[in-house]
């Protein structure tokens, strides 16, 4: 039995098998089974040779457009970046990794137009395996739906976990340290729902025979395994209707109604069309929202403040993130800082590294000579 039949074995022992407190145990040793041989799988897939798609990430930040042949994503990189994807009216029109870059708040973003997924890419059909490996290196996930095809999103998500690839939720907060004698201790909090047993069944799936295991919050069997293997990637993602010129507004709330079927909040999705280059705006300032970018305005000696090329940074990103995205000797010769802002308590605040910047901040580095 090859391991492709014995992956769908294992999922279907897991479909029928009740889920309840006495099955615990034994569907973790089930999952933990499905996920390593699902492992080995793509391993041996991997070494089979194949290009690949190799993009080299530049910007400010690498949004991947995410979506089924024929969705528009051709159409809209080109209404939104200076790239040139040739598009058609068919299926599989996009064959390689189109890169373009958006310009938005003096951000750079590059936008990746990935070739369509279809299902069972995970598995590896139509080049799937090499297409979602792009998407895993990207910094957001923006889902690309056809207003008339909402049904597409389940379908897409369910690709992008299939690969390793959680979205819009935290790593899990597990704590798992291999030690040289006294077995599997567990410590868990006591909201923790999952038995005791179970956790140490799934380690010892893992390969683990001694290890001190902490688990200070609730999860899930699912987040469990997630955790021991640790090789998963945790992306922002938002969602974007596209085509939505060619429908009624008396359909608007059959779409929002689809919408909320599919876990989407209406008010959370941006409605396009890329063909009339209708609600773009809204999808940049969206994009550049979802993925944390702040504008930080360097006040240069003897220029004043340079407010035409703003130094763009992160959420949470302190001086010395600015220090070291500048670049040069400024980490070297880092005295203090003076920040002017929302992040500051009054004009020209004098401050270190540590100091958490805000978006439109003015910051001036003063340097030791």
């Amino acid at each position: 039995m090859g391991l492709e039949d014995e992956i769908e074995d294992l999922r279907e022992e897991i479909a029928e098998t009740p889920y309840n407190k006495s099955t615990e145990a034994h569907i973790g040793r089930l999952k933990s089974k499905l996920a390593q041989k699902k492992e080995k799988l793509e391993n041996q897939s991997s070494s089979g040779g194949g290009h690949g798609y190799a993009v080299e990430k530049t910007g400010d930040a690498t949004v991947a457009l995410v979506g089924f042949p024929s969705v528009g994503k051709s159409t809209l990189i080109n209404a939104l970046t200076n790239a040139d994807s040739e598009t058609a009216a068919y299926e599989f029109t996009t064959l390689d990794v189109n890169p373009g870059m958006l310009k938005y708040r003096g951000a750079n973003v590059q936008i990746l137009d990935v070739p369509g997924l279809i299902e069972g890419a995970a598995g590896g059909r139509g080049g799937g395996k090499e297409v979602l490996s792009v998407v895993r290196t990207a910094d957001l996930v923006v889902f690309l739906l056809s207003v008339f095809e909402i049904g597409q999103y389940e379908r897409l998500a369910h690709e992008l976990y299939e690969n390793k690839i959680r979205l819009d939720t935290e790593p899990p907060n597990i704590s798992v340290r291999k030690t040289h004698k006294d077995g599997i201790r567990v410590t868990m909090g006591d909201e923790v729902s999952l038995d005791e047993g179970t956790v140490k069944d799934v380690l010892r799936e893992h390969g683990f025979v001694n290890a001190d295991v902490t688990i200070p919050h609730d999860l899930t069997i699912d987040e469990l395994i997630d955790g021991v293997m640790d090789n998963r990637e945790y992306l922002p993602s938002m969602v974007a209707v596209n085509k939505a010129d060619l429908i009624e507004e008396s359909y608007l709330p059959t779409v929002y109604e689809d919408l909320r079927e599919h876990g989407i909040d209406p008010e959370e999705a941006t409605f396009i069309s890329a063909a009339e280059e209708k609600g773009l705006d809204a999808l940049k300032q969206r994009v550049f929202e979802r993925l944390g970018l702040i504008r930080i305005y360097m006040d240069k000696p003897g220029r004043g403040v340079d407010r035409e090329e703003p130094l763009v940074l992160r959420e949470g990103d302190t001086v010395g993130d600015a220090c070291a995205k500048l670049g040069g000797s400024f980490d070297e010769r880092f005295k203090f800082a003076r920040v002017t802002g929302a992040s500051a308590k009054h004009d020209d605040q004098q401050v270190g590294r540590g100091h958490e910047l805000a978006d439109e901040d003015v910051l001036r580095i003063v340097a030791r000579k």
